[in-house]
């Protein structure tokens, strides 16, 4: 791998982990169980991880 290719792949997993800690603290302040935030958070993350693959095979 190109250290371009890293460092878009650390971004992506950068982002999806913001993207997952935003997500399991908005649904934990809506009064969810923690069990229950920590699954969305995951999920969201899942989806967000998804979304960039998706992209880049569709670019090349």
């Amino acid at each position: 791998m190109s250290p371009m290719q890293i460092l878009s792949l650390l971004l992506a997993l950068s982002i999806a982990l913001n993207v997952a800690i935003a997500a399991a603290l908005l649904a934990r302040s809506s009064g969810v169980g923690i069990h229950q935030a920590i699954l969305t958070g995951a999920g969201a993350a899942a989806t967000s991880l998804g979304i960039y693959v998706a992209a880049v095979g569709a670019y090349k």
